[in-house]
């Protein structure tokens, strides 16, 4: 009687182990990489601040001295006849540090745009940068924040550019207020932060030292954006716990957790009285 317990007791672990074991193991397609960023999960205070749509003939060569004062490197994203058009002030960018990536070449809403007319924005962008500064851009940020799915993947598939957003808009080529400006920018900053801010509004400028001095005074680390995507990771979701299934039974045996409980389910009901 026992070895016959004992027996279906182990036909019961190997139902048990089957029933969880899968019956071939899929091998796992790759991820395809990530090509688009607003912000990025990083272990540590670091930030990314950005500025747009110079360079500026007056005001990015002050907000480069402010950031040169502070020892910060930022990432401006530039647009190409702006480049064209100084380009002294775009070799002092990349010379001083910083990182200069593409924003089209006139700032114009790239969705609504032909594919042929979107690569000439970029392209041009992307070859004035290389021409001027002796750097092959690696980001875009397309103006407005518009670009489509399909467009990312067609950007990077041509000049393996990764599609920038950001999580901080200080939004401050609407209000022109540097106190507001600095308001913005504290008030949500977080680690990982890539942070929106244009370096051809002097009241911008005018925002930086404040609004610089209190992030440092806050314990955050700058970094260009490339700096900050090396640092990313994903995170990943919490996985999910599978609940417990016994099996109903083994040749009619109840399922059981050991050989006691076998016995005990196998032993004869006490007679009644």
């Amino acid at each position: 009687m026992l070895r016959t317990l004992a027996f279906s007791f182990f036909a019961l672990c190997l139902a048990a182990s089957a029933a969880e074991t899968p019956a071939a193991t899929a091998t796992a397609a790759p991820a395809a990489p990530r090509i688009t960023f607003s912000q990025c999960n990083v272990d540590g205070p670091y930030i990314a601040f950005t500025f747009d749509d110079g360079p500026h003939g007056v005001e990015t060569p002050r907000v480069l001295k402010m950031l040169r004062d502070r020892g910060i490197h930022a990432t401006f994203f530039c647009c190409g006849n702006c480049v064209a058009q100084y380009p002294e002030i775009a070799k002092q960018i990349v010379n001083e540090g910083h990182e200069i990536a593409n924003h089209s070449w006139s700032h114009p809403l790239l969705t609504k745009l032909s594919t042929e007319s979107v690569r000439d924005q970029l392209d041009r962008t992307h070859n004035v940068i290389k021409q001027t500064t002796g750097v092959t851009p690696t980001l875009m940020r397309p103006p407005y924040g518009a670009f489509t799915v399909q467009q990312r993947a067609w950007a990077h598939a041509t000049w393996d550019y990764k599609c920038i957003l950001w999580d901080v808009d200080s939004l401050d080529w609407q209000h022109r207020n540097p106190a507001k400006t600095e308001s913005i920018i504290l008030s949500q900053t977080n680690r990982g932060s890539i942070i929106l801010c244009h370096d051809i509004h002097k009241t911008t400028i005018d925002a930086m030292p404040a609004t610089l001095d209190a992030l440092l005074a806050k314990g955050f680390k700058f970094v260009t954006v490339s700096e900050l995507l090396k640092m990313h990771v994903e995170k990943l979701a919490a996985p999910k716990v599978k609940p417990t299934k016994s099996l109903t039974s083994v040749d009619g045996v109840s399922a059981v957790t050991s050989l006691e409980d076998l016995k005990k389910q196998a032993a004869p009901a006490p007679a009644k009285p």
